[in-house]
């Protein structure tokens, strides 16, 4: 019997630690091989490009790899290759003025630092003297380090030219010192330029031709979006708060050449200008949003007071909102002055409210009970006025980017086809959350 029980204590035991390993293996495969496989799926749909952009950084760095592999290549500048490679890696970013701006700052910030490095080592080698010489490379080094380091904190220049910045200071001393125990001190400079611009024509000439991804253009989409959020938002706002009681909701891109619709000196600055505009309006509404799930509600005959104009300026502003992103999105001024007639009624419904609330019959109700409905009202008068500034720096946009023009008469009646789409869809989404994302 106690050779049985013990058997079986036995065999309990390595039942145990069987389920234990097997379940810690499948825990470990979960972390290292599945969940990554479900986040790159995840990231594939989300944007496809960046499947694209990987192949490109791949074979632009094997590309330049092959000075390493061909002997005419690799004696002309041997070890030193290796900084083409490098350039590859660190001047390869998804979108072309990205990739654009890293290069120019990497070139100019070689070419300036290898300039002073020789000019140091030169001033260095005048005195001759073995003691003075090192003396006077670590004060160079010291005051150029020194200074590039601290015009970082500039914030033109670090928003601009921060790795450009970092690059001289990289070079300068590189070429100093290396340039101390070295007499070819010319040749190790242009031999870094060279290996450098190398790396960054590769880079540069893959990501421009092969599907480029312009920052430019992603601006433009995104502005639009934003603004189509907010005119989706306000969209239903109006009649998910009044419902009745039986209802049951750009740095990068100036760095861009011509391409596409957009002309050299695009005005991208107005995008910057229209964004901040955007992120004001999207306060306004994420605090409208609360209000709808309130625990204190007003009474529904006191909300029946403030609906009409409360809905005609919800509604118009998103009407208004909708035309600047199809402004926009399709580069077409007319759509601006459309949106422009949906700011006159909204503006009309703000001023009778305006009036409604300076009126006195509002002393025998308790202040409690109005409250929410006022404090709702004051923010959609807001929402107005950010829609009218919105809608003054997308005309300005349009002027400055010459958008195309069509007759009003055409923009009206694709503004009611889009109002007659929206009418018969079944359900109106957009008030119960705004996401508002603007670089």
């Amino acid at each position: 019997m106690e050779m049985a029980s013990e058997n079986q204590e036995s065999v309990g035991f390595l039942s145990r630690g069987c389920c234990w390993f097997t379940s810690f293996m499948r825990n470990l495969a979960s972390k290292l091989v599945l969940e990554p496989a479900r986040t790159a799926r995840s990231l594939a749909r989300e944007d496809p490009r960046r499947i694209i952009h990987s192949i490109k950084v791949g074979l632009a760095i094997a590309l330049v790899s092959l000075i390493y592999y061909f002997d005419p290549l690799y004696e002309g500048f041997g070890v030193s290759a290796m900084w083409a490679v490098m350039t590859v890696v660190v001047v390869f970013e998804f979108s072309v003025g990205a990739t654009l701006g890293r290069c120019v700052n990497r070139g100019i910030g070689t070419f300036i630092g290898g300039a002073l490095g020789v000019a140091a080592h030169r001033l260095a080698s005048c005195f001759g003297s073995e003691i003075v010489e090192p003396i006077i490379l670590a004060v160079s080094i010291f005051i150029f380090a020194a200074s590039g380091t601290f015009a970082r904190f500039f914030p033109k220049w670090k928003a601009r030219c921060d790795y450009g910045l970092l690059i001289f200071i990289l070079t300068f001393c590189l070429i100093s010192v290396s340039g101390y125990r070295d007499d070819e001190v010319i040749d190790i400079a242009l031999t870094r330029l060279s290996t450098v611009m190398i790396g960054g024509s590769a880079a540069l000439a893959i990501c421009i031709l092969l599907f480029p991804v312009w920052a430019g253009e992603d601006l433009h989409h995104l502005v639009a979006d934003n603004i189509e959020k907010l005119g989706d938002f306000l969209e239903g706002f109006g009649d998910e708060y009044f419902k009745t009681l039986e209802d049951g909701n750009v740095n990068f891109a100036k760095w861009e050449f011509r391409h596409g619709k957009f002309r050299f000196r695009h005005p991208w600055g107005e995008y910057q200008k229209i964004g901040g505009l955007i992120r004001e309006c999207a306060f306004r509404l994420d605090s409208l949003n609360g209000y709808l799930k309130s625990e204190v509600q007003t009474p529904q005959e006191i909300r029946e007071i403030f609906q009409e104009s409360c809905q005609t300026m919800s509604s118009e502003s998103s009407h208004a909102l909708k035309n600047m992103a199809r402004a926009i999105r399709t580069m077409t001024s007319s759509y601006v002055a459309v949106a422009k007639s949906h700011i006159a009624i909204a503006k009309s419904a703000a001023d009778n409210l305006k009036s409604l609330l300076k009126t006195n019959s509002w002393q025998q109700t308790d202040l409690l009970q109005i409250i929410p409905v006022i404090t709702v009202a004051s923010l959609l008068i807001e929402v107005v006025s950010s829609t009218v500034k919105i809608a003054d720096s997308v005309h300005q946009l349009a002027s400055l980017a010459r958008f195309k023009k069509i007759s009003e008469d055409d923009a009206s009646k694709s503004d009611q086809r889009n109002t007659e789409r929206i009418l018969r869809s079944p359900s109106i989404e957009g008030s119960h959350g705004l996401t508002i994302s603007v670089e």
